[in-house]
């Protein structure tokens, strides 16, 4: 355990390596600030001493301009180097964050389906928040009073050894209850950063746009505020705990430091009375002594301090510290994109690894071509997309881009030449124009009104409010599931990707506002390889090659005629779903044609 905890708090400190120039300024202001302090109470003993008994104004006058002199001056190293410190802090303050953030962006698909959107948030916000008074405070307080109490002890010590003995004997007493204060502060502390992050995800789930909609519409927001009220309650009762212990620790520190003093002056007063010691140096003792407690008491109080920041370091790094399930093999040459041919070679994958999803999955999507993708829910038709993407890794076998295994090149480059339209369109809380561009930052004008034609979105957008320019609202909630759809489109055919993968992208929309998104899908789809999972029939009759999936396996594959005529899970599930419908021609035959399977 000992040894855990030197190497979590040498790399605390490796957080402020960047900064050791900076650091040593501090260091020097410190050094200089604490002789400076060390003047007055000296000054104190010699006007008490000299100028007064003396009546010699003069010294009275050039001493007490003096005190002001080193007051100012010192105030004056103070600002200084409040300023280095607090600079230091946020630097390191932003490494975190940004560490965090940039780990966070390389983590799985998984790794994020399995955690909590506000615990997320908790690690990257409230905890990296958390340890701001150490690294803008402490940090230096620590090495602050270490300084003062080392000169101000040799000081004391140099006046008068046995009232400085007096002092240093009441010292351990305390010790031990300090100790035990700060093991008790940094579990308390763990625990209420647990308990923030449980908050946290609570509020991200319930006052999101859709969490607030489904708790409106199920009529549910009584049971939301006390499910609230209860994690909340958990949190009050740790952080009244937590402050009741740094009370109780500080009234043990106050009561210390009322009796050092009482004794300081008996024991000193019997001195002046025997006259081996005067009463200016009596006085400039008991200053000295209070400037020896204080930043002793810190010292010994910091532990509670230290102890907390270290459980929110413990988590800071504990996130840092995971391995991204999928990662770039060193030296990964980027995705030599030529036509975007996608291959399934003998790919199987499960979730769990003892679970198989997909089994000895083989085929080939053309480029220029229409790949559908069907079959009953849970067959595995987004997985095989996901693997495509490289979200998820298969378990054996490989899959290939224009010859290339997507796990030997970048995922940068991989992403760049994959176009993604899902069910679910996610938009920025942004302006239209902000979200197209997000495809490509460097498009004009121009280019995103091209494709915002292409999308059959441009008319719509320019008929609202601000135009391009008009926010779309959490998650593009302001817009209509068609409109968010079209937007989504014109973003990839801004992208310009070799690969389009389109899941369930007309399922949720209703038939006028389908027959847009089809005639946007038609630029989307042209020349380029096209992965169509569970459209309806109009796209899945146009795919030059259908896959039918179940069980994780491709139990059949063709054109539609062809699959129907030959009977078998296809034709079972046309027939479901289109009331016995011979789609043979290649026509709807009027019908108001549903999602299809999965």
């Amino acid at each position: 355990m000992a040894k855990l905890r030197r190497a979590l708090i040498l790399r605390v400190v490796g957080c402020f390596a960047p900064y050791w120039r900076s650091s040593l300024l501090v260091a020097l202001a410190v050094v200089v600030s604490s002789v400076l302090g060390l003047g007055t109470p000296l000054l104190v003993r010699t006007i008490i001493d000299r100028a007064i008994p003396e009546h010699n104004f003069s010294l009275l006058g050039v001493l007490a301009l003096a005190m002001i002199g080193l007051t100012v001056l010192s105030g004056a190293i103070d600002t200084g180097e409040t300023y280095l410190t607090t600079l230091i802090g946020q630097r390191v303050m932003f490494d975190l964050r940004t560490r965090m953030y940039a780990h966070m962006q390389k983590m799985a698909l998984r790794f994020f389906t399995d955690t909590r959107t506000g615990e997320i948030l908790s690690r990257v916000t409230a905890d990296v928040g958390g340890v701001q008074e150490l690294v803008t405070t402490t940090a230096s307080q620590i090495f602050t009073d270490l300084v003062m109490v080392s000169t101000t002890l040799g000081i004391m010590l140099y006046m008068n050894a046995k009232l400085t003995l007096i002092c240093l004997a009441m010292m351990p007493v305390f010790i031990y209850p300090t100790r035990k204060a700060g093991t008790i502060r940094r579990k308390l502390s763990k625990s209420v950063q647990e308990k923030v992050a449980d908050v946290s995800a609570l509020l991200e789930e319930t006052l999101s746009v859709s969490g607030v909609l489904l708790t409106k519409t199920f009529g549910r927001q009584r049971d939301e505020v006390a499910r609230f009220s209860e994690a909340s309650q958990a949190l009050l009762k740790l952080e009244i705990k937590r402050a009741m212990l740094s009370q109780i620790f500080w009234v043990s520190i106050q009561t210390f430091w009322a009796f050092a003093p009482a004794l300081l002056y008996y024991s000193g007063g019997r001195a002046v009375a025997l006259g081996t010691m005067t009463l200016g140096s009596v006085v400039a003792f008991v200053t000295l002594q209070n400037r020896l407690f204080f930043p002793l008491g810190r010292l010994f109080g910091v532990q509670v301090q230290i102890q907390g920041a270290l459980a929110l370091f413990e988590r800071i790094f504990e996130y840092l510290d995971l391995v991204p399930e999928i990662a770039e093999r060193p030296g990964a040459p980027a995705l030599a994109l030529r036509q975007g041919k996608v291959a399934f070679e003998e790919v199987s994958f499960g979730y769990q690894t003892n679970l198989p999803l997909l089994r000895e999955l083989s085929f080939i999507a053309h480029p220029g071509q229409i790949t559908a993708l069907v079959g009953p829910s849970g067959a595995g038709k987004t997985t095989i997309t996901y693997l495509i993407s490289r979200l998820y890794d298969s378990i054996s076998g490989a899959v290939r881009i224009d010859d290339q295994n997507v796990r030997d090149v970048t995922l940068e480059s991989l992403g760049a030449a994959v176009g993604v339209v899902t069910q679910e369109t996610f938009l920025f809380h942004s302006s239209v124009r902000a979200n197209l561009r997000y495809a490509r930052p460097d498009a004009s004008d121009e280019e995103i009104y091209e494709a915002a034609r292409a999308a059959q979105i441009h008319d719509r957008i320019s008929r609202m409010p601000e135009g391009y320019d008009t926010i779309v609202g959490e998650r593009g909630y302001k817009l209509s599931g068609g409109e968010r759809q079209r937007i989504s489109i014109a973003r990839v055919i801004l992208k310009r990707a070799s690969i389009v993968i389109l899941d369930e992208a007309t399922s949720a929309l209703d038939s006028a506002s389908e027959r847009l998104v089809q005639a946007a899908l038609e630029p989307l789809t042209h020349g380029r390889t096209t992965i169509a999972i569970a459209h309806r029939l109009s796209t899945v009759q146009r795919a030059e090659q259908i896959l039918v999936l179940q069980d994780g396996r491709i139990v059949d594959r063709g054109h539609h005629d062809d699959l129907y005529r030959h009977g078998g899970l296809y034709a079972k599930l046309v027939d479901e779903q289109f009331g016995q419908a011979r789609l043979l021609d290649g026509t709807e035959q009027g019908l108001e044609v549903e999602r299809e399977a999965g």
